[in-house]
């Protein structure tokens, strides 16, 4: 069964997906800057291990709505989504997998509305329950720092989080060369293309510079063919910038909308996958041995040797050999 690509709308939700298979439903959600395309080399297999694979373009991405209001990308309204595509499928419940801003909201979407997302994995980005102070305070201190004490210049660098809060700032930088800002941001976070110990970290922005000041130049990583980064510069040449990063500035409104939830585990099965380069594992390395405590359902947890950030397209036999164990184990929907 060839792949499908299909607009839902649902209370006013208009979500494009790409549906492969039959069988129990998987929900694939992508992060930052990708769309549904990220999940090309799960898709088949899913659906050939007998699930109904679906992966989405988030709000603000590809086809999918793009709200004018900033708020409207805070993740309760990201949430609703995902369970407003279930519905839209006919299903009552789904598991729910994500990489980088995806995995934060498969976790939420598992924390909000356990009645329909039976279990959740969780790529790139672990598990990090709400708390703690608000998230631009925490993003002030990082860029007070200076590069995070990993290869920065010193003082005066920003962190990208909140490099991405203005409205406007990002855009004026990446919009003008799409193509040519995602083959950058892409390699700087891969793991054949990275750059290496002592050099400037890419996810911080020097004194008046730019994200792509650091970013590696020459040669794409293996996992992204031209054609593969086509299909990403299309998306985004046509769709701008501002829809994804307003998820980044949503940060301290998510943080205020889930006080209800500090500290809250999620109970379903669960599981891990992180590449061993990426900043995303090593910064948060307590968050992934808090796992006993915040993910008392967790199946299994895997870090890959040598792989970058986009987990599921620089190793996708391994990641699909992961996936489709972990769902053969849990309990029939």
């Amino acid at each position: 069964m060839a792949a499908q690509h299909r607009l839902v709308v649902e209370a006013g939700r208009r979500i494009h997906l790409v549906e492969q298979g039959s069988g129990p439903l998987v929900l694939l959600v992508h992060g930052f800057p990708e769309c549904w395309y990220s999940w090309r080399h799960q898709l088949p297999v899913l659906a050939a291990a007998g699930y109904r694979a679906v992966a989405v373009d988030v709000r603000g991405y590809g086809r999918s709505s793009k709200p004018a209001a900033t708020d409207a990308y805070r993740m309760v309204e990201l949430v609703a989504d995902n369970a407003a595509v279930v519905r839209a499928l006919g299903e009552e419940s789904a598991v729910v997998v994500g990489h980088d801003w995806g995995a934060a909201v498969a976790a939420n979407s598992a924390l909000l509305r356990p009645e329909v997302f039976r279990a959740v994995g969780l790529l790139s980005v672990p598990y990090t329950p709400r708390g703690g102070p608000r998230p631009s305070d925490v993003f002030a201190q990082l860029s007070a720092g200076g590069g995070g004490g990993d290869g920065g210049d010193g003082g005066g660098e920003e962190f990208y989080v909140s490099y991405f809060q203005e409205p406007g700032r990002a855009e004026a930088e990446i919009e003008p060369d799409v193509r040519g800002w995602l083959a950058g941001f892409y390699g700087a976070l891969s793991g054949d293309t990275m750059p290496g110990p002592g050099a400037p970290d890419p996810h911080f922005v020097g004194g008046g510079g730019t994200l792509r000041d650091r970013f590696p130049a020459g040669r794409l990583p293996g996992w992204l063919g031209e054609r593969d980064l086509d299909v990403y510069a299309a998306e985004f040449e046509r769709t701008g910038l501002t829809g994804a990063l307003n998820r980044y500035r949503n940060m301290d409104r998510d943080w205020e909308d889930l006080a209800a939830y500090d500290g809250a585990p999620i109970t379903q099965p669960s599981l891990f996958v992180g590449g061993g380069l990426d900043a995303s594992t090593t910064w948060l390395a307590d968050a992934i041995e808090a796992y006993p405590v915040t993910l008392p359902g967790l199946v299994s947890s895997h870090i890959l040797d040598g792989c970058g950030h986009w987990i599921q397209q620089e190793r996708p036999d391994e990641v699909n050999r992961l996936l489709v164990d972990w769902l053969a184990g849990l309990p029939a929907a």
